[in-house]
């Protein structure tokens, strides 16, 4: 699927759960500026996980629809092959889906994902990030990404994500952050 149609899926997908009212509205999300909402989630490892195992590291918190699904699984690549370039700029990434961590596992096995992904079973963590959408009988993450510092505090959201260059613009942004920080 090439960028423009996925913009314009994307796009329609927004205005479809605006109309039906499932759609985050900026109250329900963590602000610029405000501490990331704390949480504890099992990895696909079954291992318990909390934001603040991360404190003194950028962390890259992103919010994915489904294991193995197409963009889904782009975007999970991508974090992949920048691994290396997001770990020298010093930020960890950290991958959150409603997904359980038996299907994490299998997910992160088969695509040699190297970072956490998190079993939010419950969807309580994406509704507190106002990452969730909901149509009664199927709960599912929006394609929403937090960029934390180091302190523990949202520096960016990224709520229009392009799964095929997403982890290349928090790279560039983390730049820009470390800059601006000297």
């Amino acid at each position: 699927m090439n960028s423009q149609l996925r913009r314009v899926l994307s796009a329609l997908t927004g205005t479809l759960l605006s109309v039906f009212g499932m759609a985050a509205s900026a109250a329900d999300m963590p602000a610029v500026g405000a501490m990331a909402p704390e949480f504890q989630l099992p990895d696909q490892h079954g291992k318990p996980r909390q934001l603040t195992e991360w404190r003194g590291k950028w962390v890259v918190l992103y919010f994915y629809p489904k294991d193995d699904t197409p963009g889904c699984t782009e975007e999970a690549c991508t974090f992949r092959d920048d691994l290396e370039q997001l770990t020298a700029l010093d930020a960890q990434v950290v991958g959150i889906s409603v997904d359980t961590s038996e299907s994490h596992k299998a997910f992160a096995e088969k695509y040699k994902l190297p970072f956490p992904l998190l079993a939010d079973a419950k969807a309580d963590v994406a509704t507190r990030y106002g990452a969730l959408s909901n149509w009664l009988v199927i709960k599912l993450a929006k394609r929403y990404t937090y960029l934390i510092d180091p302190q523990g505090k949202v520096a960016k959201t990224y709520l229009s994500v392009d799964t095929s260059r997403h982890s290349a613009d928090i790279v560039r942004d983390l730049r820009k952050f470390k800059l601006t920080k000297l």
